[in-house]
């Protein structure tokens, strides 16, 4: 079952890089003829000089539009296969929960939709313009204007690195995921005080909270972020080539030698690879530049759209083939009565999936970034803000809104592919999209982080009040 990532750290887009010692920036790190001089006079020929007046302080970065647009196209995809699957009956004893996708057709809408890819890429993104400048993201060094040069510490450093960049995510993790946790917590205790049978809150006691796998994987994403880098930095897409092998041969020795439970390491090594094309993008952006057999190069060039596109296509293609010609079911997403799953653990159909969603989302850059500059703006900012509300309950709001009807009104729901099941998906997501902002107003904030909070402690400690 897909889900949404978790809510990003500040995903900023590269700064300019710094002037050539020959032409030294002004103080503050502004650029002649591009950002305004922090301080100094500056003349033309035949004219009077003219003082600069400094600015406030150094600019912000800008966010990187792009990351953002991806994370809440995936979002709406992710919310829109979920409630796509809700089939459930109720005969006043027993809770048949299905999946509407598994009639018919359904299993094609699973190609479109089912989007983890890009929520990994968006968070392997985001974590390396965090780190851009952290203390764990490596040091600059070099000459100016030569772009961002990374020394790396050991092996054992980059895993201390990340163990303290996974620590800095927990706390904001744990607060709405806490409330979360407590809210289903009481839900189950009403359900079963209002005399619902055990078994019906079991079911659903279930459904909702098994989105907190993705937590697990995303912070050992995050624990395994320094020494990811430091693949990426030392072979850059040769590295992603790799990690994208890496689940296939899992694979040949899971179906050829019988090692089913080997498969349980694709959970990581599967979503490794678009989290990781996401960290060299970042850096590519950010002109990071390495060392590589005494030379210092960039640790990317991203590939023209023209070439993702091919190898987008190329990719989606082989994962068909692979579900054609392989013991691998159509759908991208669990079904009932398939003998196995290709999300649980992830399969080869998915890794190549994965890496065609990703090609094709960057060779769409451009008009994904002209789309959330202006008319999806404020989709992308909402989103973004909530982003880990919505991952949370957007399930719980369906499961509200289907046992109010079945439980409550004492109705059935429509029978999945037919007319009237298609006439009323409008009416059925307006309710689910009514009740999770509803939810969303209650628990929000618990998602906000507590700036002022932290800036008027730094206050008082500043001023000796603590």
């Amino acid at each position: 079952m897909a889900v949404l990532s978790p809510p990003p750290s500040p995903t900023r887009a590269p700064s300019r890089a710094r002037p050539a010692p020959a032409r030294p920036s002004p103080p503050g790190g502004a650029q002649p003829h591009r950002d305004r001089p922090s301080s100094g006079t500056a003349r033309a020929p035949g004219t009077a000089p003219v003082r600069l007046t400094a600015p406030d302080g150094p600019r912000r970065p800008r966010r990187d539009v792009f990351v953002d647009a991806v994370r809440a196209l995936a979002t709406l995809s992710v919310l829109t296969v979920h409630w796509l699957m809700a089939d459930a009956t109720w005969d006043g004893e027993h809770l048949r929960i299905g999946n509407a996708l598994a009639h018919g057709a359904g299993w094609t809408v699973t190609w479109v939709l089912q989007v983890l890819a890009l929520l990994f890429f968006a968070a392997g993104a985001s974590a390396a313009y965090g780190l851009r400048r952290g203390p764990d993201g490596g040091r600059s060094s070099g000459p100016a204007g030569a772009g961002r040069v990374v020394a790396r510490p050991s092996v054992l450093g980059d895993l201390a690195a990340g163990a303290r960049l996974a620590g800095r995510r927990v706390p904001r993790l744990l607060r709405p995921v806490g409330v979360f946790v407590g809210a289903w917590v009481v839900a189950i205790g009403v359900l079963l005080a209002a005399g619902l049978p055990g078994d019906a809150v079991r079911s659903l006691a279930t459904l909702a909270p098994q989105l907190l796998w993705f937590l697990a994987v995303y912070l050992g994403l995050v624990v395994l972020t320094p020494l990811l880098r430091r693949a990426l930095h030392a072979a850059g897409w040769w590295t992603v080539g790799a990690l994208a092998a890496a689940p296939l041969a899992v694979e040949a020795l899971r179906f050829g030698a019988g090692l089913e439970r080997l498969a349980l390491v694709d959970v990581v090594l599967v979503w490794a690879v678009p989290y990781a094309i996401g960290l060299l993008y970042a850096d590519a952006r950010s002109g990071t530049r390495v060392v590589r057999r005494g030379r210092m190069v960039p640790v990317a060039v991203l590939p023209r759209p023209l070439v993702l596109v091919g190898v987008g296509l190329a990719a989606a293609a082989l994962a068909a083939l692979l579900v054609v010609v392989g013991p691998y079911p159509v759908s991208l997403i669990g079904m009932p009565g398939d003998a196995m799953s290709n999300l649980g653990p992830p399969t080869a159909p998915v890794v190549l999936h994965a890496v065609a969603l990703v090609a094709l989302a960057l060779a769409a850059r451009g008009p994904l970034v002209r789309w959330a500059d202006g008319r999806g703006r404020a989709v992308v900012a909402s989103l973004a803000r909530r982003s880990m509300t919505v991952y949370l309950w957007h399930l719980t709001a369906m499961i509200v809104v289907v046992g109010t009807v079945l439980v409550v009104l004492g109705q059935q729901l429509p029978a999945p592919g037919s007319a009237d099941w298609w006439a009323s998906r409008p009416v059925w997501f307006g309710a689910f999209a009514l009740v999770l902002l509803g939810i969303s107003r209650v628990v929000g904030r618990f998602e906000d982080a507590r700036p002022v909070r932290r800036a008027a402690r730094r206050q008082r400690v500043g001023s000796g009040i603590e």
